[in-house]
């Protein structure tokens, strides 16, 4: 191990490193690609993120709902399109301010990670693509050559997110006593308070009010324009 503790900076993806939800862009685009041909779809979505924004939705359920369409596709079609929508819908909406602190934190050799409920398999090419050092999305069973919407392990979501976290530390060959975390939502509460430094970015109104209690810093960050 080495003698000198090193800091972790912990980043959420959706409406904090990004102005947008990812899951949400995922798919919408998967519409355009007359993959999700169900003309009720989105609005089901939009209804079942407003039961997460409360802190109130049921990820299994969730994820049956959202792994549905993906059913006939094999793991390298969804990963192709995956690519595709990264590149072309989610990376435009990252915000600036988070492109700059990245940056940062790499040219300072500061390890980072992104930890999301978002499924893993969208996680891991944003934080590709965004130079992040280590991703932790949900994670989904692949059964004959195909996504399936059973979750493998502990769900990256609420205290899961904790535990993840906990299990990739015990891990790693460095000591990081100095964790910073950025996040949006009253979903990361439990991490909030786990790390030593939390950030709120544009919080939600639940959120905002924790992190004026404990005189948590409060970040505006903006999308381009």
């Amino acid at each position: 191990m080495n003698d000198m503790s090193q800091p972790l900076y912990i980043f959420d993806l959706d409406e904090t490193l990004i102005s947008a939800d990812s899951a949400i862009l995922w798919h919408q685009f998967l519409v355009k690609k007359g993959i999700i041909t169900d003309p009720k779809f989105l609005t089901e979505d939009q209804r079942l993120m407003t039961h997460y924004s409360a802190g109130k939705l049921n990820m299994p359920e969730y994820l049956n709902f959202a792994m549905a369409p993906l059913a006939h596709l094999t793991k390298e079609q969804v990963d192709s399109l995956v690519d595709e929508c990264v590149e072309k819908y989610i990376m435009p909406t990252v915000f600036p301010q988070a492109l700059q602190l990245l940056a940062q934190l790499k040219q300072d050799n500061i390890t980072t990670v992104l930890i999301s409920a978002t499924v893993s398999f969208i996680v891991k090419k944003v934080a590709k693509q965004l130079g992040i050092d280590h991703a932790m999305g949900i994670d989904m069973l692949v059964e004959n050559g195909c996504y399936s919407a059973t979750i493998l392990g502990v769900a990256s979501y609420r205290e899961g997110k904790v535990t993840r976290l906990e299990s990739w530390l015990a891990e790693q060959t460095e000591i990081f006593t100095d964790t910073y975390f950025y996040t949006d939502s009253i979903n990361d509460l439990p991490l909030c308070k786990f790390s030593q430094y939390p950030h709120v970015v544009n919080p939600c109104p639940q959120l905002a009010c924790h992190a004026q209690q404990q005189s948590w810093p409060q970040l505006a960050w903006s999308p381009l324009t």
